[in-house]
């Protein structure tokens, strides 16, 4: 398995539609930066975000429906408070190619302010916006902007071509085009 450097990223957004939409270049000027780098891309958060249940005594079950629990916002920014966490999704929709797989990490400018992103990588042939679990580690307040960068992607090419892709197993989250809750029921995959 090898890293992908920025030639082929822009060529892969540009001929299949890999990241849409696509910057070609480091946007960085009076924002947290976004675009192309040397062997990823960074990817901004949009305008929508499904926040929790702050005062709640039910947990939070990934294996029951959960969407009517979970409130939805769009803002150009989101004050996050301490010890929270929002979901939020990519700006960007992905179309990841068969013989790669991505690994995804927040933004070091978040980090340092106690601001963790998860997301799972992208499997091959997984296409949609990215679902992020956005949490304040920190004691203070953290302002999240949309349309800014959130996370970067490395892209990993294969050896050689994977025996089943996520397209291949009608994984649950394919094609996602919003926030998309836990989701676990018949018919999904143990590895979504």
């Amino acid at each position: 398995m090898g890293v992908k450097p920025d030639r082929w990223i822009e060529d892969m957004a540009l001929a299949c539609g890999m990241i849409e939409p696509f910057e070609r270049s480091q946007v960085s000027q009076r924002k947290v930066s976004f675009g192309l780098s040397s062997y990823g891309y960074d990817f901004r958060l949009a305008d929508v975000y499904s926040v929790p249940p702050s005062e709640s005594q039910l947990p939070l079950d990934p294996k029951e429906d959960m969407r009517s629990r979970f409130k939805e916002t769009k803002q150009d920014h989101f004050l996050l408070d301490p010890g929270a966490f929002v979901l939020g999704r990519s700006l960007e929709y992905f179309r990841i190619p068969r013989d790669v797989l991505t690994i995804c990490s927040g933004k070091s400018t978040y980090a340092r302010c106690g601001v963790l992103v998860n997301v799972t990588p992208f499997e091959p042939e997984w296409e949609g916006h990215a679902t992020l679990s956005i949490s304040n580690t920190g004691r203070s307040p953290v302002k999240l902007y949309s349309g800014e960068g959130i996370a970067q992607l490395v892209f990993l090419s294969a050896d050689g071509i994977c025996r089943t892709s996520y397209a291949d197993r009608k994984g649950k989250y394919q094609a996602q085009k919003g926030i998309v809750v836990s989701q676990v029921g018949a018919g999904a995959s143990e590895d979504d």
